[in-house]
């Protein structure tokens, strides 16, 4: 049996102030509070509690601080579960890495979130499910609770390569089988498949709850190659030699310009879209779609 995915004790902490929030029970964007059975910062008023390291300052009775001269946290009864479906794309792209972290791959870090993702799940006393995407197809955990259902994931995490390419139409079968209309579906990965933005789409369409965290390399990003380099593409195997400084120009002007395409396309399909990067911590993106420090 594989040791769980580890997670910082920091990014842990900062976990403990975020909430799952289906955008159709509230009107709004990605992670926040959400409704569940399970005491926490929920809908409806039921208790205070006191105050503890991570909570959300939101969250305090600054009224009853005034009184008591203590800080206490509202609790709320939240009114049903939810279930949440982390998509994770495991094609040959995955295995990209930076060159100042050449053991991460992009597969790692998206594998690390998706274990964010389920410690937010279990914090909330949620069902949860993975679907892994991959040159071999759809390799599915079905939908369940607790930490058992956590070990199931992991395991599957552990044993994921990444390998191939999107599947075909016919492959994707599974998760529609599997994701129901209402659920929650994060999908991790590059976002530059047209074969998983289009499966994304029509799951929006049909009343499923979407959000892309886009998971980008730093290379990717900041593109500090210098001189002659081979670039290749690990899905294609297509390969391109160029001089670093006299592309890089060109190449951030066209990056640019593919993710205001691909977020003005998720836009429109209302579907949440949160970017982040191989060199950033691991609860960004979650932060990001929860709107902390916004």
């Amino acid at each position: 049996m594989h040791a769980p995915i580890a997670i910082p004790a920091d990014v842990r902490s900062r976990l403990k102030a975020l909430r799952l929030l289906p955008r159709r029970a509230v009107g709004a964007q990605g992670i926040g509070q959400h409704a569940s059975r399970s005491r926490g910062a929920g809908l409806e008023f039921a208790q205070y509690r006191a105050y503890e390291p991570g909570d959300e300052l939101r969250q305090i009775d600054w009224k009853l601080y005034a009184r008591s001269d203590r800080f206490f946290v509202r609790e709320s009864e939240r009114e049903s579960p939810v279930t949440i479906w982390i998509l994770l794309d495991a094609t040959a792209s995955a295995s990209q890495c930076d060159r100042e972290r050449p053991g991460v791959s992009r597969l790692d870090h998206a594998s690390a979130v998706a274990a964010c993702i389920i410690e937010l799940a279990l914090q909330q006393g949620d069902r949860f499910g993975m679907i892994a995407v991959s040159g071999k197809g759809v390799q599915l955990v079905p939908a369940g609770s607790g930490a058992r259902q956590r070990d199931r994931i992991h395991l599957l995490l552990h044993r994921l390569r990444a390998h191939g390419a999107w599947p075909a139409t016919d492959a994707l079968r599974p998760v529609w089988e599997r994701v129901q209309a209402n659920d929650m579906l994060i999908a991790l990965g590059d976002g530059f498949d047209e074969a998983g933005t289009v499966l994304l789409e029509r799951l929006a369409a049909a009343r499923r709850d979407v959000a892309q965290l886009q998971i980008l390399t730093a290379d990717e990003r900041d593109f500090p190659f210098q001189d002659g380099h081979r670039f290749r593409d690990p899905e294609t195997g297509e390969e391109l030699l160029g001089d670093g400084r006299a592309i890089r120009d060109d190449y951030l002007a066209r990056f640019a310009e593919a993710q205001r395409l691909l977020q003005s396309r998720l836009q429109r399909g209302g579907i949440a879209h949160v970017v982040t990067h191989t060199d950033k911590p691991l609860d960004a993106p979650l932060r990001a779609l929860a709107g902390v420090g916004r």
